[in-house]
């Protein structure tokens, strides 16, 4: 490396004044098309609507803190364009929330572990295809005509609260790098407001980076529609974590999920109840059904107190009402209760439940391939209407740990599915049962009782990143534009804590905020997780590290590191970050784990910015093509 280039290269990390932001009170419904802007603090009151046809734009850095239980709600037929950004991300949040900030920075502030029902929440609706039976002129048939009334929204029953319809293409606008706290609301006993509910959303709505924290219901329900999803954390919910119903149709990747508790109440209003509820259509000779796969979750429940006693949490995941659901390459630990169960019905009157109505069993879907459509009441063109999967069965598991669920019945369900066994007809396998954890540290607090009922221990840090049988996987997603092939289990490759940066559990110090090495996402199909790269020393300056990447294929011919002062994103290759070349490391017919120890770094950079990378010809792809791992961010202390 040439230290003048290095040193002449350094960018420096300025902080910036903060600026005193106006408060914008919304109190009418948006039916032009508006923006809202980061030098704004805007408070909503009331049920703001944006009305068809409009769009609302939200820079990146905007906060909304609103009281009053005041939701935001995206009618069908308009769109919202909130793109926050690792750095910047949008918030919504509570005016109570924002008092605990110093100076109005969302960077400082208190974390409040009772804290939730302080504003409402972000409704989105959209025209996808549903399963609903309470409106009177619904068809158990796939029928464009087809619609529900938004749950938790008021007024009820008003036409700006339908979701549903015909078009799976529907495209509500992006949502992502957005937290959403300290929300939720109850109108009604069983009627409540989720962190972010999504109605009938279509696959080109772009959602991904979205954190829930301490809200009074379900963190994120979808109901029916085909929106993909990526990159969600969940966390300390009232009822269940991800809620999934009416028909859903889509696919989720990378989801953390820490099941705890925020206020006081029964379940279902302060404390966790399902990690994953799954429920597919609301009666079972309905379609569509949900099918979807899932993959790289990280589930952390709320254990019981002692090793098979006590009240906690409930499931790390139930499936009611004939729900086909792929769970794979995911971690599940410490669960309240079992790790998965058939809850047979979420209670309503009439034909629900697996194998009513002469359609598949409970059993019968584990063993039944999932190009096997329902012949009651199907789409025209089922193969089209059902796209989420594309191998196994209806419901099978994969490349899943499980860690720490030492209630006695925690396996049942699972053992009586062949999930560790792969018994005859299953497409089960890889699934282990874990003796060391497969995360690098949850920490937990004194037991609490906040309901009166549930006892457990909370959450007071988590590293989520993998550790032990997490690190690699045999499957892994496929590549089809919208999964990342990740060859690891749980939601995280090792060395990137994705959560830094944008969200509150960050920012709260519920996870670390070390901005000082962090991950540059290089989302190329095919290669996240192979190889990955980590950093293992300080960078202090006068002194070295030893920068390695791992889980390539043996037959790995080269390898080559980079360190730099710049970053440019290269799109030849799918937008690879690549550092400028101030240092090269060339290894010739290295495999498996390949490591470059660059000269010390010079002294007096503190603050200093500069980034490192590898690449590897590797064998084990697909054509043999080169295989670049993440990029990483390095801040000198």
């Amino acid at each position: 490396m040439n230290r003048n280039s290095f040193l002449q290269g350094i960018a420096l990390v300025v902080g910036l004044a903060s600026v005193a932001q106006a408060q914008v009170v919304v109190n009418a419904n948006i039916s032009t098309s508006t923006t809202w802007t980061a030098n704004n603090v805007y408070q909503l009151q009331g049920d703001i609507y944006v009305l068809p046809g409009a769009s609302l734009t939200i820079q990146a850095g905007t906060v909304i803190a609103s009281t009053n239980n005041s939701t935001l709600a995206i009618c069908r037929g308009a769109q919202i364009f909130a793109n926050g950004t690792v750095d910047a991300p949008i918030i919504f949040t509570s005016d109570d929330d924002r008092a605990t900030w110093t100076g109005g920075n969302p960077e400082t502030g208190t974390y409040r572990q009772l804290a939730n029902n302080e504003w409402g929440n972000v409704t989105i609706m959209g025209s996808g295809f549903i399963s609903e039976n309470q409106v009177g002129t619904n068809t158990p048939a796939p029928n464009a005509s087809n619609f529900a009334d938004m749950e938790g929204l008021s007024p009820a029953l008003t036409s700006l609260n339908d979701y549903g319809g015909g078009n799976d293409a529907d495209d509500s606008g992006n949502f992502t790098y957005v937290s959403l706290r300290y929300g939720g609301r109850t109108a009604a006993p069983g009627v409540e407001l989720n962190g972010l509910s999504l109605g009938g959303i279509g696959r080109g709505t772009d959602i991904h980076h979205i954190e829930i924290l301490n809200n009074l219901d379900d963190g994120i329900e979808v109901w029916g529609g085909t929106v993909n999803l990526k990159y969600l954390s969940i966390w300390n919910i009232g009822d269940d974590s991800l809620d999934l119903d009416q028909g859903w149709r889509g696919k989720a990747q990378f989801g953390l999920i820490v099941q705890g508790y925020s206020g006081v109440g029964s379940q279902g209003s302060g404390f966790g109840d399902n990690g994953l509820e799954i429920d597919g259509a609301e009666l079972c000779n309905y379609q569509p059904t949900t099918t979807a796969a899932l993959y790289n979750f990280t589930v952390v429940g709320a254990p019981p107190i002692a090793a098979a006693n006590g009240t906690a949490g409930d499931q790390l995941v139930e499936f009611r009402d004939n729900a086909n659901v792929q769970i794979r390459n995911s971690v599940f630990m410490d669960a309240g209760d079992e790790v998965l169960r058939n809850g047979v019905t979420d209670g309503e009157n009439g034909n629900t439940g697996y194998g009513c109505g002469g359609t598949l069993t409970w059993a019968q879907r584990w063993t039944t391939a999932y190009t096997v459509t329902s012949a009651i009441n199907p789409f025209a063109n089922p193969a089209a209407a059902y796209t989420a999967q594309v191998d196994g069965n209806l419901l099978d598991y994969r490349d899943n740990v499980f860690f720490n669920n030492v209630r006695a019945n925690a396996y049942n369900e699972a053992n009586a599915r062949a999930v560790f066994t792969g018994g005859a007809g299953t497409s089960n396998s890889n699934n282990s049962i874990a003796t060391l954890s497969p995360i690098v540290q949850v920490t937990r607090g004194a037991s609490a009782t906040p309901n009166g009922v549930n006892t457990t221990l909370p959450v007071t840090f988590l590293d989520p990143t993998p550790a032990n049988d997490a690190l690699s996987a045999v499957g892994f997603a496929p590549n089809d534009g919208f999964f990342s092939q990740a060859r690891f289990k749980g939601a995280f490759p090792r060395g990137n804590n994705w959560l830094i940066g944008w969200t509150g559990t960050a920012r709260f110090g519920l996870t670390t905020n070390s901005k000082a090495n962090t991950y540059i996402s290089s989302e190329r199909p095919g290669i996240v997780g192979a190889p990955v790269h980590y950093t293992t020393g300080n960078w202090a300056g006068g002194s070295s590290v030893t920068c390695s990447v791992e889980n390539i294929d043996p037959n790995i011919n080269v390898g080559i590191f980079v360190l730099g002062a710049f970053r440019i994103d290269f799109p030849l290759f799918g937008g690879i970050v690549t550092p400028t070349a101030d240092f090269v490391d060339v290894r010739v017919g290295a495999g498996g784990t390949v490591s470059a120890t660059p000269i010390p770094i010079p002294l007096g950079l503190g603050g200093s910015v500069f980034y490192t990378q590898w690449a590897a010809f590797d064998l084990g792809v697909p054509s043999g093509e080169f295989a670049f791992s993440n990029a990483q961010k390095h801040i000198l202390p």
